[in-house]
């Protein structure tokens, strides 16, 4: 996990569902394929639909068409985020869009699980609502080790709740990294 992730804000509603983050349709690709999985980061977040909630979206997809990466590298979310299915795919296919971090309000259980294990993104909680507070595009950076955030663009800056424990899975990688760096599998 780096210390500062920095990159431009991509806002979606509450209660975004792994479905809207990695549509059905698009769990076809090989995971273990390179040139297949770039795919996931093709389709992530086009579930979602724009102009949720009348927040800020605009109409600007989260990856543009034909791309693989997107130019968003933090999903700013409302509370529940990565509700629905226990699918592994949804945080895998944020990661391989290129995005860093996702800061919502609240998790799905299950979502913030697979995030932290798969060690694919870092789930930072806010501690205030920041959909009305950032914009799509906002210039964003993030300091985990201080878990504050800085809108660059506005100049605002927001406390986020501390990762705790999840923290050193993150920094190790993942956590069958971190069971084995703590000496709980064999090298």
């Amino acid at each position: 996990m780096k210390k500062i992730i920095a990159g431009a804000a991509y806002v979606v509603g509450d209660a975004i569902d792994t479905d809207q983050i990695i549509p059905a349709e698009h769990l076809v690709y090989s995971l273990s394929d390179a040139e297949e999985r770039r795919y996931y980061g093709r389709y992530a977040l086009s579930g979602v639909p724009q102009g949720q909630q009348g927040l800020p979206y605009g109409d600007r997809p989260f990856t543009a068409p034909n791309a693989f990466r997107s130019e968003y590298a933090i999903v700013v979310g409302g509370s529940n985020f990565g509700c629905g299915s226990s699918r592994e795919h949804a945080p895998f296919a944020l990661q391989e869009a290129g995005c860093a971090a996702v800061v919502a309000e609240s998790y799905a259980r299950i979502f913030y699980r697979n995030a932290v294990d798969g060690g694919f993104i870092v789930p930072f909680e806010s501690i205030e609502r920041l959909l009305e507070r950032v914009r799509t595009g906002d210039l964003l950076e993030i300091d985990t080790s201080l878990g504050k955030l800085s809108n660059r663009t506005t100049g605002e800056e927001f406390l986020l709740k501390p990762l705790g424990d999840v923290a050193d899975i993150l920094k190790a990688g993942n956590v069958f990294e971190f069971a084995r760096q703590a000496g709980f599998m064999p090298a």
